[in-house]
């Protein structure tokens, strides 16, 4: 397809559907915990362990495809990313054990953080700069609204017919997605100079680190609350199991209204908009304590943590920003940083179950681990202050 006859419409659709695939296997996963753990033989907390296999796949999987690929085109990199994606999640279906589990779930992983930085930077292609963040919002509406129909169809499937049948979804789901790229993604060539050492270069970009921190740490609250969400709502809340899809739809609603509010006020007021998310969050999973004995107070801390998914295209936008001519490897890296919150959220919130503190202790970990990442956002804002200080005083 060529530039002149590209439809963005048709690619942006194409392009969230590969984040519906990939937002349907890392969420769906965290509802079937408490059916694939003793279909493995294992119980719920070392079940964690294979969402943390997924997220660790992210976390090196960004960088080393986003370097090892610089000199590919983007479309070439997005359906081999999303190839890989479906074979691994259908191997996933297939697997014999809890330790081949674990191997699978982190080749899964792999594809993801390149994916969507890859696809956020088609997406932001396609528009005026002024709206580059409610372009990513789009790229990122595929994930949230996947946590409204997909996890909560694969976790139906998984109550049903067996939760392997939850991983197949997901495999077709990718390979649906390699079909609509291969259709509509655009015709392109790769980036003017590309190379492995120009995207390693915004490894020297303090701003890039400090971005990537936020929501390595600010985005555990909610991963560490939403992975034990089942788990509280059947143990605590005292729940029929068919309402925990009913939850997990709700979580989904928060996460699309808070991706497409958060990326109108990105492109408006960039950090600014990051500060409050957080802040929304803290307060949001802090609710979630005090509600998990009531089914419809829980529900409405379910749908505010939500919203809190706002984070991530705020977060994308910034590191376009800030990471100069090294645009794909920040781009994946938000995602890499995205799942090591994936991975600390769950370790955390599952320690502290195992200490004997209970199901809704959940929460203070998820509220904490939010203010930690506040607490990154105002190290950024006034390393900043001080940039914008030091800049006139060098050139004078």
């Amino acid at each position: 397809m060529s530039a002149s006859t590209v439809r963005p419409g048709l690619v942006l659709f194409a392009l969230a559907m590969g984040g519906f695939a990939i937002g349907t296997t890392e969420f769906a996963v965290m509802s079937l915990l408490p059916y694939f753990a003793p279909g493995l033989g294992i119980d719920e907390p070392t079940a964690g362990h294979v969402i943390s296999a997924y997220a660790l796949g992210v976390v090196v999987g960004a960088p080393v495809i986003a370097v090892l690929a610089a000199k590919l085109s983007r479309r070439t990199l997005l359906i081999a990313l999303m190839g890989l994606f479906a074979v691994a999640n259908t191997a996933s279906a297939l697997v014999p054990s809890y330790e081949w589990m674990l191997v699978f779930r982190f080749l899964s992983g792999l594809p993801h953080g390149a994916y969507f930085g890859v696809a956020a930077l088609v997406a932001t292609s396609l528009v005026p700069h002024n709206k580059r963040a409610q372009a990513v919002s789009r790229v990122m509406l595929g994930l949230t609204i996947a946590t409204i129909i997909g996890v909560p169809l694969a976790n139906a499937i998984g109550q049903l017919v067996g939760w392997r049948w939850g991983f197949a979804l997901v495999g077709v789901l990718g390979l649906l997605t390699v079909t609509l790229l291969v259709l509509y993604a655009p015709k392109d060539r790769p980036v003017p100079g590309a190379s492995p050492l120009r995207e390693l270069s915004a490894l020297a970009q303090r701003q890039v680190w400090l971005t990537l921190g936020i929501g390595a740490i600010g985005f555990g609250g909610m991963f560490c609350v939403y992975t034990y969400l089942a788990s509280t709502m059947l143990e605590v809340t005292g729940v029929a199991p068919a309402t925990v899809p009913l939850a997990l739809a709700v979580f989904g609603v928060g996460m699309t209204v808070g991706t497409l509010v958060g990326g109108w006020a990105a492109d408006r007021a960039l950090m600014p908009s990051v500060g409050g998310i957080l802040l929304w969050s803290a307060a949001s999973l802090l609710l979630f304590t005090f509600t998990v004995g009531n089914v419809w107070a829980l529900m409405v801390a379910v749908f505010m943590i939500g919203c809190g998914g706002a984070l991530g295209s705020a977060l994308q936008t910034r590191l376009m920003d800030v990471a100069k001519d090294a645009q794909t490897l920040a781009a994946a890296l938000n995602h890499s940083a995205f799942n090591f919150a994936n991975a600390l959220g769950p370790w955390l919130g599952g320690l502290a179950i195992a200490a004997g503190h209970g199901w809704a202790s959940t929460g203070w970990v998820g509220a904490g681990l939010a203010l930690g990442g506040f607490a990154i956002w105002v190290v950024a804002i006034m390393d900043d202050k001080q940039r914008e200080t030091l800049e006139p005083q060098a050139c004078s």
